[in-house]
C-alpha cells in the first residue's frame, strides 16, 4: 500500500538485502504507476541471485545503490544502474579501535 502523493517526486525504498529483486521491482512499480517521477533502492547486501539481473532490468528502478560486502557479477554490473558504495573506511575504523 503507497501512503501519500508520490505524483512527480523521487522515492527511495530502503533494504537489509537484496535477493532477487522481486519484492523491490514490485514496490517500485506501484511508486511509478502512482506517478513517481523517479525511484531508487538502497540497500546493504546485494545478494542478487535467481532472477536479479533479470527483474533489475527493467525502467522501474532509476538506481540501485548497494554496498561492496558482496561482489556484483558481471551480470548486474553490466546493468549499469547498479553504484557500489565501500565500507572499508568504516571497517577499518572498527577494526582499529
Amino acid at each position: 500500500h503507497i501512503i501519500g502523493d508520490v505524483a512527480g517526486r523521487d522515492c527511495i525504498l530502503v533494504d537489509d538485502m537484496i535477493d532477487t529483486g522481486g519484492t523491490l521491482c514490485k514496490a517500485a512499480e506501484a511508486l511509478k504507476e502512482r506517478g513517481a517521477k523517479r525511484v531508487f533502492a538502497y540497500a546493504t547486501h546485494a545478494v542478487f541471485s535467481g532472477a536479479a539481473a533479470k527483474n533489475l532490468a527493467n525502467d522501474v528502478l532509476d538506481e540501485v545503490v548497494v554496498t561492496d560486502t558482496i561482489p556484483l557479477t558481471p551480470e548486474i554490473k553490466a546493468l549499469g544502474k547498479v553504484r557500489v558504495l565501500t565500507l572499508s573506511g568504516m571497517l577499518a575504523e572498527a577494526i582499529r579501535r
